[in-house]
């Protein structure tokens, strides 16, 4: 048996059946309107956002370009100027060497004065004289002191040159790696886009970070690292000129004194050599001379021999004739001739003995006056061997001061046009 199913409880009227309908309808009419609007804001807001992000990102695009690009300029400025510094640290260093050399070799001829004056003083006598030589070699000895001083303060001047520019080449070369590693991250920064697979969001992205500087404080800090690396140079340029002009004065007044040395040293060695001469043909003439003066001597001596026997004859014949007998015993003229024979032999006899010890005595005189020319000629023989070694040991001077100078003009001729100097200007950014 069928049954009639279940009725709902309440029942509608017509009119509310057709309000309701109206009520959707004009409820679907507003939401339509709504989301229409909604629809228009969204598409004038993507519009809007859109276009603002694109502009903002090629703005902030631009920015990174012109930021790697002054980036890159100051870069290759710090490069250049460090290639700059490095020419000038390693042609200061050069010079500093060469300045040591220049002290080193003042050193040798410091000793070869000293013992040239070493060796002088080994002289003998009246050889032991305050010369020319000898004031030219203590003039020497002076010079060479000043020399060393002027050299060693140029050499200390160019190790606190060499500091500074180190410590000014730390600082560019400090700024130029931090300007290579912000090289590096901008250009990253530029690179990136919407599909780059590192992108993400960060936790407080926009905070500033600690020691952040100011756009003008990172222009001074560049610029005064610049500036300092150029002041550096310049005053290392002048340091260089100015160690060089020492080295070639220094060299110049004691070239110029060795000359002035060696000149008195030949010019002695001149007058010594004329002195010895002169002292061997003395001696020549002196040992000449003794000889015969000997003969004269020996002959007086025959002389008065004979003489003295005469005397003896005369005094006998006297003698004997007074033996005669009574008036045979008279003053005659052999007595006359007798008596006066022996006056004239005594005086003869006088002169002879007075002329033997006069001549003796002038033999005595030449024999000394030989010892003291052969002394003599023995220290000027002595004197002269000593200068001569004085010479010869300053030959090592002159050898020495050619290769040194032929050396300065080899490291002036390699080091000059290796630097591209400050003189052409200052580095300037393009």
């Amino acid at each position: 048996m069928a049954t009639q199913s279940a009725k709902p409880g309440q029942r509608f009227t017509l009119p509310d059946w057709h309000t309701n309908s109206r009520l959707i309808s004009a409820d679907a009419e507003h939401q339509r309107s709504a989301s229409h609007q909604v629809r228009q804001e969204a598409r004038a807001l993507r519009n809007d956002t859109n276009n603002r992000t694109k502009w903002d990102e090629h703005d902030n695009q631009t920015r990174l370009a012109e930021r790697i690009s002054s980036l890159n300029r100051w870069k290759e400025t710090l490069d250049k100027c460090l290639a700059d510094i490095d020419a000038e640290i390693d042609a200061l260093a050069k010079v500093k060497e060469a300045a040591e050399r220049a002290l080193q070799a003042k050193n040798l001829s410091l000793d070869i004065s000293i013992e040239c004056l070493t060796l002088r003083e080994s002289r003998r006598a009246i050889d032991v004289v305050r010369d020319a030589v000898e004031e030219e070699l203590h003039k020497e000895v002076k010079v060479i002191d000043k020399a060393k001083r002027e050299l060693q303060q140029r050499v200390s001047e160019a190790f606190k040159q060499l500091c500074l520019l180190q410590e000014a080449r730390q600082q560019l070369g400090f700024d130029q790696r931090c300007k290579v590693e912000a090289l590096e991250l901008d250009r990253m920064c530029l690179s990136l886009n919407v599909n780059s697979p590192n992108i993400s969001f960060k936790v407080n992205p926009t905070h500033v970070p600690d020691r952040t500087t100011a756009l003008d404080e990172w222009e001074q800090n560049s610029q005064g690292n610049k500036e300092l690396a150029e002041a550096e140079i310049k005053a290392s340029t002048e340091l260089r000129e100015a160690t060089l002009l020492t080295i070639a004065q220094t060299n110049n007044e004691l070239e110029a004194q060795r000359v002035a040395t060696e000149f008195a040293l030949r010019k002695r060695i001149r007058d010594m050599e004329r002195a010895y001469d002169e002292l061997k043909w003395q001696e020549q003439n002196t040992l000449e001379e003794i000889p015969e003066m000997e003969e004269d001597i020996r002959r007086l001596d025959e002389d008065l021999r004979r003489k003295m026997q005469d005397l003896k004859v005369a005094h006998t014949r006297l003698e004997i004739r007074t033996c005669r007998p009574n008036m045979e015993r008279c003053r005659d003229q052999v007595q006359y001739g007798l008596t006066n024979e022996v006056h004239q032999l005594e005086g003869t006899i006088r002169a002879l003995k007075q002329k033997l010890t006069e001549s003796q005595d002038a033999l005595d005189a030449l024999y000394r006056q030989l010892h003291r020319i052969q002394t003599d000629i023995g220290y000027k023989a002595r004197s002269l061997v000593l200068d001569n070694k004085c010479m010869d040991s300053r030959k090592k001077l002159m050898d020495s001061t050619k290769k040194f100078v032929s050396e300065i003009n080899t490291f002036n001729e390699t080091i000059n046009p290796e630097l591209s100097p400050l003189q052409n200007g200052q580095l300037e950014l393009d």
